[in-house]
């Protein structure tokens, strides 16, 4: 807990807030900060659970095993918080479950009706926040963060030293490494975080670069449990990534824009960027290779996931995917195809009774409002259906058009995808691929590679230049069937978005640059 939430808890309990509730999965944390609290103020710490009853805290600092059957009930342990003579407070874990019994309901209105005249405290300590409509006037919520870096960093330390220690290691970290250690730990608990530095340091005995993806695979069990956010595993290097040269240069001068050193130099963290362009020809290529290049957890927001049949389960959804997102920051949050996510915005009142308006409404909210360091990119096919209210200044940094690849940018792409299917791409004559490709996206010359490759197995031949050109010829590109298309997504483009290319776009050809044989 940062010093300031504990300052806030302990101001409650000199003001004689009666019942309050902690929203925390860390209970161990939770009451090992209510124990400096009570000491403080001179205070008595109970701590009662169902399978315990009520406990001094110092018997269970003692290791004293022991149960107390007369308060293993809920009713009778609020009888006991209400009997009690001398100023304590009172942490009562998992209460939430019997909160919905109209006998305990009662009884905890009554206990916060006595608690307001005496120097007590009842805390309800639980993961998940669930109160009666009776009660919600009576409870106080506090949501427990999560360990800030600099507990997080107090935790490192302490592990490296006792390690030093124990095994007479020297454990160094290289200059920089603890700083991007603390970010990538940064949403764990810290039981979660100690256990993660625990397994680094000692498979590893060392602490640099390389060792982050075995922390962020922590991050990857409290995403996937989410249910609404898919934790994307990548190792798409940017120079896989052909052409789309000023796109590359605005995300790259943000790599360090996530530290501390950006912070102290008055920078905000980067909100996102919205990619708009023709399909297949690499926004979602740049969504997966910017999550290597910045070594931040690459999280798929599956928007399908997030409308539900039940009344306001959709809303509730989109805000615990938020949740998840920001709790595991610095991230990279990849809403793919959005204008289809939230099409029908308009007509959302008379369609879905108001679902999808609400849930883009409390998305956009979130874009502009967010302070979490999550960076949303957004990638868009087509214009029409993109809800106008996404474009608007301040939500997203910066619009960027992805255009067909030029001449040189597919020569680029061609020699990326032969050596990934292991040939020298200096065996083969480049421009002319190029040059036959003309109107081509990057996936159809992926695929023109692919469908080669299966050819020259097929009559067990090596791949040659012969063979891609062949596989060029009999394939009609996108560009072919949507040439209208793309001339209105760059009409459209033309002074609202940034080119992602510096490079002249090319006219789309007709009949993908070859003459139609009637």
């Amino acid at each position: 807990m940062t010093q300031s939430k504990r300052d806030e808890i302990e101001t409650l309990v000199r003001a004689r807030y009666p019942i309050l509730y902690l929203v925390s999965w860390e209970e161990d944390r939770v009451i090992r900060d209510l124990r400096q609290i009570a000491d403080a103020r001179e205070k008595k710490l109970y701590v009662w659970s169902s399978s315990k009853g009520m406990q001094l805290h110092t018997n269970l600092e003692q290791g004293k095993r022991t149960v107390d059957e007369r308060t293993k009930d809920p009713l009778a342990a609020l009888d006991m918080v209400l009997d009690h003579m001398e100023p304590a407070l009172f942490a009562l874990l998992d209460f939430h479950y019997y909160m919905v019994d109209p006998g305990v309901a009662r009884k905890l209105r009554d206990v916060a009706a006595s608690l307001k005249a005496s120097y007590k405290t009842a805390m309800v300590v639980s993961p998940t926040l669930k109160i009666p409509f009776e009660l919600q006037k009576d409870i106080t919520v506090i949501d427990y963060e999560l360990p800030s870096l600099e507990e997080l960093g107090n935790l490192l330390d302490a592990r490296v030293k006792e390690l030093n220690e124990s095994s007479h290691l020297n454990i160094v970290m290289e200059p920089g490494v603890r700083e991007r250690i603390l970010y990538a730990a940064k949403g764990l608990t810290l039981n979660e975080a100690e256990n993660v530095f625990a397994k680094t340091l000692v498979s590893a005995r060392r602490l640099t670069d390389a060792e982050i993806p075995i922390i962020l695979s922590e991050k990857e069990q409290a995403i996937r449990k989410s249910g609404i956010l898919e934790y994307y595993r990548t190792e798409e290097a940017f120079s896989n990534v052909g052409g789309l040269d000023n796109l590359k240069a605005w995300l790259s001068k943000r790599t360090r824009a996530f530290g501390q050193e950006a912070r102290a130099f008055g920078l905000p963290s980067p909100k996102g960027v919205l990619l708009l362009g023709i399909q297949g020809c690499g926004k979602s290529l740049c969504a997966k290779a910017v999550s290597s290049l910045w070594r931040l957890p690459l999280l798929r927001l599956d928007v399908g996931k997030v409308f539900s049949d039940l009344v306001g389960s959709s809303e509730r959804n989109i805000r615990e995917a938020i949740v998840v997102a920001e709790s595991v920051a610095p991230a990279v949050l990849w809403v793919d195809e959005i204008e289809k996510a939230f099409a029908g915005t308009q007509s959302s009142s008379f369609s879905d009774a108001g679902t999808t308006s609400r849930v883009f409404g409390t998305f956009l909210t979130w874009l502009q409002e967010k302070a979490a360091p999550v960076f949303v990119i957004a990638t868009a096919n087509n214009i029409q259906q993109l809800p106008p209210e996404l474009l608007r200044k301040g939500r997203l940094d910066d619009i960027f058009f992805v255009d067909l690849p030029t001449k040189e940018e597919r020569a680029e792409i061609f020699a990326i995808h032969l050596r990934k299917h292991g040939r020298d791409p200096q065996g083969f004559a480049l421009d002319k691929l190029a040059a036959a490709a003309e109107g081509f996206s990057g996936a159809e010359i992926e695929e023109a590679v692919i469908a080669a490759l299966f050819d020259v197995f097929d009559r067990e031949t090596e791949l040659t230049t012969d063979a891609v050109l062949r596989a060029i010829g009999e394939t009609v590109p996108l560009s072919t069937t949507v040439k209208e298309e793309i001339e209105g997504l760059r009409q459209w483009a033309s002074g609202r978005a940034r080119r992602a290319s510096s490079q002249a776009a090319e006219e789309v050809p007709v009949y993908g640059g070859r003459k139609l044989e009637l």
